[in-house]
């Protein structure tokens, strides 16, 4: 039998025929002809124009995704969250809580002076019990970087051993904008007059371990200004009394953008979206076992048990000794003087405070705090740009906390 040549389709692949006999005529259009079968089609129903299209948008999609999230999407738990609030939480489960996935990367880039150290001596306590990597810096005065210090911090931060939770007096970094991971973040506040109060006080006494012991810490600081009046410094409007240095808690959540530490609209609403976009939970110190409760259950492998360890009395005993000695209230001129002052920190406040009782109520938990006074009226202060933070008021007493720790 004479070999058949093979035959190529017009798209220049080679399509394999049937050999079939030929009959009598041998005719191309005859019905021993070669029988030309029709190309199969995972798509039948779409001309290759369609499927052209189809692929186009597809790749449109994806790269727009890639886009969001290189620019700060929030990070895969966070949706996944998301979506498990949204079908009811845990209550409407019957006390059922379902597994969520865990999260490998945690950073806790905690605000002063709004119980850090509280919740530092138990993050130690409780690495040691469940095995994660908590990972702590040297430094604690320096909280707006670089755009090379954010790359360093960034690269130093994503090559820790995972499970970790990074911990640090720093401003909110964005990881995807320079090609990490973004991780899970959480935070605590407190009432903006209460926290300065709190680091006024701080820095001129310190707290129950002993007030000749931060003396040592603050040897620059002249007597006249460590015994100053709180009242006279708001009144007679000090810098450390009055913007910018009042502008404190907003830039923990704007971020690095130099506009950040301008006290004003831009700086707020920033802050908030990435509340929402990049933290887990921002609780409130008031309400501080209700946090503990919640990232019990947001994080237990890293926060299991927390609140045995908090209320275990040997661990409160320790705890005291952080509260802040010799606070004196300011006159109600003053404290009217700092709610103007601090506007915008209060405009916060009242967002995150308000976005805490709605996730409390989705799991059920009962809000013990009074409803909040009735906001005072303020005035819009002219956008100044923070100072970088004097050099104690961030100090973390790391070598207090680890000599604690071991005892």
């Amino acid at each position: 039998m004479k070999k058949q040549p093979q035959q190529y389709s017009s798209r220049g692949c080679q399509e394999p025929r049937p050999h079939v006999a030929p009959s009598a005529g041998g005719g191309p259009g005859q019905g021993g002809a070669w029988r030309r079968r029709r190309p199969l089609s995972l798509l039948p129903f779409l001309s290759l124009r369609d499927y052209g299209f189809c692929m186009a948008a597809l790749l449109l999609f994806c790269l727009g995704s890639l886009f969001y999230q290189l620019n700060g999407g929030p990070p895969h738990f966070l949706l996944d969250l998301r979506h498990y609030l949204g079908k009811g939480g845990w209550r409407e489960r019957g006390g059922e809580c379902c597994v969520l996935p865990f999260p490998s990367q945690v950073v806790y880039n905690r605000v002063g002076k709004c119980g850090s150290r509280t919740v530092v001596l138990l993050l130690r306590i409780l690495s040691e019990r469940h095995g994660f990597n908590l990972v702590t810096s040297d430094i604690h005065n320096k909280t707006r970087l670089t755009k090379n210090e954010q790359m360093e911090l960034i690269k130093n931060i994503s090559t820790a051993e995972q499970p970790y939770l990074f911990t640090r007096h720093v401003h909110f970094l964005n990881f995807s904008r320079f090609g990490g991971e973004q991780p899970v973040y959480i935070n605590i506040i407190r009432d903006p007059v209460n926290r300065f109060l709190s680091n006024y006080f701080f820095r001129r006494f310190g707290d129950w371990r002993g007030e000749q012991n931060h003396m040592i810490r603050t040897p620059s600081m002249r007597q006249e200004e460590r015994y100053l009046d709180i009242n006279v410094c708001v009144l007679e409007n000090y810098p450390e009394c009055s913007n910018p240095r009042l502008f404190y808690i907003i830039p923990y959540f704007c971020g690095q953008h130099p506009r950040c530490r301008e006290p004003g609209e831009w700086a707020l609403e920033r802050a908030k979206l990435n509340v929402n976009e990049n933290f887990l939970l921002v609780g409130i110190l008031e309400e501080l076992e209700d946090v503990l409760l919640l990232l019990e259950r947001f994080l237990p492998h890293y926060f299991k048990d927390v609140l045995s360890v908090y209320k275990n009395p040997e661990h409160r005993k320790l705890g005291n000794l952080t509260v802040t000695v010799k606070k004196t209230i300011p006159s109600p001129e003053a404290i009217q003087i700092l709610y103007q002052r601090m506007r915008y920190e209060y405009e916060f406040y009242y967002y995150v405070k308000e976005q805490f009782h709605l996730l409390k109520r989705k799991f059920g938990l009962k809000s013990h705090s009074s409803e909040p006074p009735p906001k005072p009226e303020f005035f819009i202060p002219s956008p100044l740009e923070t100072e970088e933070p004097i050099d104690d008021e961030e100090q973390d007493d790391e070598k207090w906390l680890e000599d604690i720790y071991k005892r």
